[in-house]
C-alpha cells in the first residue's frame, strides 16, 4: 500500500513539475508592444545566462536629463543562442552595445533584445527575438 501511494505521489509531482514551465512562459505579444520599437548604446551591467530565457542589463544615459537607466533585455533561451554562435562569455561586464528591440507594454526600462551589436567591433550578435513568431500551444 505505501509503495502505491509512494508511486502516485512521485506521479502527480511529476505531471506538476513538467506543466510549470508552459504555465510561466509567455508570448511576444503579451509582453511587449512592437509599435515601441527602440535601440539603445549602454554598457553591460549584468548577464543572467539562465532558461527560459537569457538577460543581460545595460546602463543607458539620457541625452537630455544626463540621468542613467538600468535597462534590462531578453534574449532567447541559452541552448538557442549557443546555436548562434553565442557562449555565456559574449557579453562581459563593461562591454559596451548597441542593442535593438521592442519595449515592454508597461513602458518601463525593459525590452526584447532583437539584436545586440559590440559597439567596439561592430560585430553583431542575433538575439533570437519569438517577434513574429507563431506562439506555440498554450504560450
Amino acid at each position: 500500500m505505501a509503495v502505491k501511494m509512494l508511486g502516485s505521489c512521485a506521479l502527480v509531482l511529476g505531471l506538476l513539475a513538467a506543466a510549470v514551465p508552459a504555465v510561466a512562459h509567455h508570448s511576444f505579444a503579451a509582453e511587449y508592444d512592437s509599435t515601441k520599437p527602440v535601440k539603445l548604446t549602454g554598457a553591460v551591467t549584468r548577464v543572467d545566462w539562465q532558461n527560459p530565457h537569457a538577460y543581460f542589463y545595460i546602463d543607458v544615459k539620457d541625452a537630455e536629463s544626463g540621468r542613467v537607466a538600468n535597462w534590462a533585455f531578453e534574449l532567447a533561451a541559452p541552448v538557442v543562442l549557443q546555436r548562434q554562435g553565442w557562449s555565456r562569455n559574449s557579453l562581459k561586464i563593461g562591454d559596451v552595445v548597441i542593442v535593438e528591440g521592442t519595449r515592454a507594454k508597461d513602458g518601463g526600462t525593459h525590452a526584447n533584445a532583437r539584436s545586440v551589436t559590440m559597439a567596439s567591433t561592430g560585430q553583431k550578435l542575433g538575439a533570437s527575438s519569438s517577434e513574429g513568431a507563431i506562439p506555440a500551444p498554450n504560450q
